[in-house]
């Protein structure tokens, strides 16, 4: 089997990479039958000597290849007719801007496996870099707040080197006596967590966040649950909220009339109720000034999403009065939103490793094993040229004329 790792494409640029060179190294060791080829690429953060130092072979044209792996959607001028290919195709909630590429897709007859559907028997997702995003959204998050009060100054996080040197700013973050609300668990919630907690931000129970006074700053960790109601008369029920929201109401602006901060790691299905209204933002009692929106779903559960920022610039202002777009930092009337939608690209190694771990660990051997789990079949959006009954939902997205 012969694995290419592609040069990303995606504009803005991404600088992660699926596998660093010692970890192909690892892989060849185990899987003799394994060979490399990786394209040659200007702007991933391990050059092309290092893969050439290793013993990789670094060529421009990686057609050849029985397997190509990405990260970011690949650009349609660089898929290979017939080829199996690995990245994250952002279409299965029927992303408007990714359905010429699904159409290509099936089109070409290409093998597509959507990271993001990777997972265990029990429905896990077995890789993601969503710990790093979780990371890099606390930080820009707190950072933001730092900006809008001009309490401190902490260096972006791609200005780091990596994350123990990101830690280093951490010291820096002096906060008043604020409230911090945060959304999710799972990887991006930890990493969120992980940051608050490495400030010395003490975490408290939602019970206490909502009824105590703190003389110091604090955070709470929220579930869907904390946040959610049932329909009068019934029970909260885990399984049934994920497979369909429409019998819960949000029940979350009790928490925005306490924070100063919401910093968003959770999943949402667009059949579920938005935490709350743009009108919901105009009341003076919602206190909310800084959105850290890490799972960036546009227009999607939080009002002020209204498109992905970047690393360069990664804060807008949302205007609650007329529910518009303005210039970062430009108003205490507005507020700031951070909608970067490639977080973990301002710490291309730390997250290039952990990702290329998981592979390692649990992708790798389904190639030799016949995928005796169906990790790769359960994960298969298309293959010769149809949709997998899995996916099958998406036939009416994937045959639209125009989008």
């Amino acid at each position: 089997m012969k694995i290419g790792i592609i040069r990303e494409g995606k504009v803005p640029v991404d600088k992660r990479v699926p596998l660093l060179p010692e970890q192909c190294q690892l892989l060849q060791k185990k899987y003799p039958q394994l060979s490399f080829a990786v394209q040659s690429s200007p702007i991933r953060c391990i050059a092309d000597e290092a893969y050439l130092q290793a013993g990789l072979s670094v060529v421009d044209d990686i057609s050849d290849c029985d397997v190509i792996l990405g990260v970011k959607e690949v650009p349609i001028p660089q898929l290979v007719e017939g080829k199996t290919f690995f990245f994250f195709s952002h279409t299965i909630k029927k992303q408007a801007y990714n359905q010429k590429l699904l159409r290509t897709i099936l089109d070409q007859g290409i093998h597509l496996v959507d990271y993001e559907c990777l997972t265990d028997a029990n429905g896990n997702r077995i890789v993601a870099f969503g710990r790093f995003a979780g990371v890099v959204g606390a930080y820009n998050g707190i950072l933001g707040y730092g900006k809008r009060h001009h309490l401190f100054d902490l260096r972006r996080a791609h200005e780091c080197r990596d994350l123990k040197d990101l830690r280093t700013e951490f010291d820096k973050v002096k906060l008043p006596a604020i409230k911090i609300v945060v959304t999710g668990g799972g990887r991006v919630g930890n990493g969120i967590t992980e940051v608050l907690e490495g400030m010395n931000i003490e975490r408290v129970s939602p019970a206490d966040f909502l009824n105590k006074t703190f003389t110091y700053p604090v955070f709470t960790q929220l579930r869907s649950k904390d946040y959610y109601i049932p329909a009068e008369g019934n029970t909260w029920n885990s399984e049934e909220f994920y497979q369909d929201p429409t019998s819960y109401q949000a029940d979350f602006l009790k928490y925005a009339h306490q924070a100063e901060i919401l910093i968003s790691g959770h999943y949402w299905n667009p059949e579920a109720d938005v935490l709350f209204t743009k009108e919901d933002m105009t009341k003076p009692e919602f206190k909310i000034e800084v959105v850290a929106d890490v799972t960036c779903d546009i227009e999607g559960s939080i009002p002020s999403t209204l498109r992905a920022t970047t690393i360069d610039a990664p804060f807008y202002d949302y205007n609650p009065t007329n529910g518009r777009e303005v210039s970062a930092f430009s108003s205490f009337e507005h507020i700031n939103v951070m909608t970067v939608d490639n977080l973990p690209c301002e710490l291309p190694y730390d997250a290039s490793e952990a990702f290329g771990n998981q592979l390692m660990e649990y992708v790798f051997p389904a190639f030799f094993d016949g995928d005796a789990q169906e990790i790769i079949k359960r994960a298969s959006i298309t293959k010769d040229g149809e949709l997998t009954p899995i996916y099958d939902y998406l036939s009416d997205y994937a045959n639209e004329e125009t989008v």
